[in-house]
């Protein structure tokens, strides 16, 4: 796009990937409206990015899963911007209740973390409550659905659009073990908004029957699981909708940050590395692809 400036929006940015994320986009020239939900923590984020000389971050309050926040968000970009080029939808939840002095007591081993295997051995550090797997789906498939629909109109005006959903490795279809649901999850010509929906809705219902394991849902973080296998297939839709955009969906990497309770390996700097070279995709570049990192990878 030459010189023309680029206007990018980062969820759940004030801390981990998100925060890098937006540092190295402002680093290479992007305005950036770092969004979190928390307005101190996030007006703190800005004001250290804007002491490093990147003037060109700032601040919107954003809580994905407030439909009133959203709509202030896309208003304001509307009005400062009337456009928007790259969305990236950082903002997530793990969706378990944990005793983090009990995980670190366990000292598991990342490679069997990865692996999942570790599987057994965490369940007495985490719990997945109604309420924490719902405030899960909500904020990394439903929270992401709605500040993308809000956006949209705005992704539309610019001449060279980038949405970028940061996925997991938990999200890989090879990771369900129900065949028939992998089988419509990976129906990319027939997926549609609601077969997710109705998905998402069986998850919730077999979890409140204490029925996931038989039902053949992951035990490895089910609801993390679930909403990021959701959040995959919906990138897909997207893309097909939007064929004049770039929308792809990325593995960050085994990064060290909160959301993983610090047990992963890799620095936040290479953990943004995905995002930033999704968001600043030249034109024509991969659309509907599943990134595991910087390289595509199947879904």
């Amino acid at each position: 796009m030459g010189d023309v400036c680029r206007y990018a929006v980062v969820t759940g940015a004030n801390k981990g990937i998100g925060f890098e994320t937006v540092k190295q986009l402002a680093k290479s020239g992007v305005t950036v409206i770092l969004t979190a939900r928390n307005e101190k923590r996030g007006m703190k984020a800005t004001s250290l990015l804007n002491e490093q000389g990147l003037s060109n971050v700032v601040f919107h309050q954003l809580d994905v899963q407030d439909a009133k926040s959203i709509e202030s968000l896309a208003k304001f970009v509307q009005t400062q911007y009337g456009r928007l080029d790259i969305l990236v939808n950082n903002a997530g939840a793990s969706g378990v209740v944990v005793d983090e002095d009990v995980l670190r007591a366990l000292n598991v081993d990342p490679v069997d973390w990865l692996a999942g295997k570790a599987v057994n051995v965490i369940q007495v550090a985490m719990k997945t409550t109604y309420e924490s797997a719902k405030l899960c789906l909500d904020t990394n498939y439903y929270g992401v659905k709605n500040v993308t629909e809000a956006l949209l109109p705005l992704l539309q005006n610019s001449p060279s659009a980038r949405i970028v959903n940061v996925s997991s490795l938990r999200s890989e279809l090879k990771r369900v073990p129900n065949e028939e649901r992998r089988k419509e999850l990976g129906d990319v010509e027939n997926l549609t908004e609601d077969k997710l929906d109705k998905i998402l809705q069986n998850f919730l219902h077999d979890l409140k029957q204490d029925a996931l394991e038989v039902n053949g849902w992951q035990m490895m973080l089910p609801a993390y699981s679930i909403s990021k296998v959701s959040l995959n297939a919906y990138t897909r839709i997207l893309a097909r909708k939007y064929p004049k955009m770039c929308i792809n969906c990325v593995h960050p990497g085994y990064v060290n940050t909160d959301i993983n309770w610090h047990t992963g390996t890799m620095p936040v700097e290479e953990g943004a590395e995905g995002s930033v070279m999704l968001a600043l995709l030249p034109d024509g570049g991969p659309t509907g692809c599943y990134f595991d990192r910087t390289v595509v990878d199947e879904f």
